[in-house]
């Protein structure tokens, strides 16, 4: 099945957020129907405290992107960066991401159908705070090359990359739950060792063995 037919399961998203999905693309809802939860559904837990017990959490750091969904328009491919980024299943190789619903990026990948994940490197910190900003051309100055099955880019000195076809999407609070199938995966060198970037308290760093 081609990565356009793949890309009618991200509509499910469009499902849950209350309206109908359409027949063809998937393209991006207004933000206020993206809304993801009612007030009586939040519990009272302050988001900031939220935000920063959290933070303790150590993750690593990927970059997800998209071929250009609309090459007949001269656009560019889409990327964002994310953290919440892990392996899901190993038969069939399954991976996730999750997603803000309000997210201007994240259509732009439904529509393409596939994405590509970056595990970015130690020293990539500034390409990673290039990709998390809204707007603009993120991919001005970055190298990159087309991901073996999708074509998504395949970012230049990233320590791994995992080339994926959307597989499913579930509702997640105020974000969604992308599942990727891999097609095809690999790393920058032979013994796979590149030192990787990490997030810890809102700050990058490297790891220390």
């Amino acid at each position: 099945m081609g990565h356009a037919a793949m890309a009618a399961t991200a509509v499910r998203y469009l499902r849950t957020a209350g309206g109908p999905a359409p027949a063809g693309p998937v393209d991006p809802l207004p933000r206020p129907d993206l809304r993801a939860v009612a007030d009586d559904e939040r519990a009272p837990v302050d988001p900031a405290e939220f935000r920063r017990v959290l933070g303790n959490f150590a993750t690593g750091v990927t970059v997800i992107t998209a071929p250009d969904p609309d090459p007949d328009l001269s656009g560019s491919p889409a990327g964002f960066a994310c953290q919440s980024f892990a392996a899901l299943s190993l038969d069939p190789p399954l991976v996730v991401f999750m997603v803000a619903r309000t997210s201007r990026t994240w259509p732009r990948i439904a529509r393409a159908g596939a994405f590509c994940v970056n595990v970015l490197g130690a020293h990539q910190g500034d390409l990673c705070r290039g990709f998390a900003v809204s707007g603009g051309d993120k991919f001005a100055g970055v190298g990159h090359t087309p991901s073996p099955v999708s074509g998504s880019p395949r970012l230049t000195g990233a320590t791994a990359w995992a080339d994926c076809t959307i597989h499913a999407v579930h509702p997640g609070g105020d974000h969604l739950i992308v599942v990727g199938r891999v097609d095809a995966l690999g790393t920058c060198d032979d013994d796979g060792d590149g030192a990787p970037l990490l997030f810890h308290r809102g700050r990058f760093g490297g790891f220390t063995g």
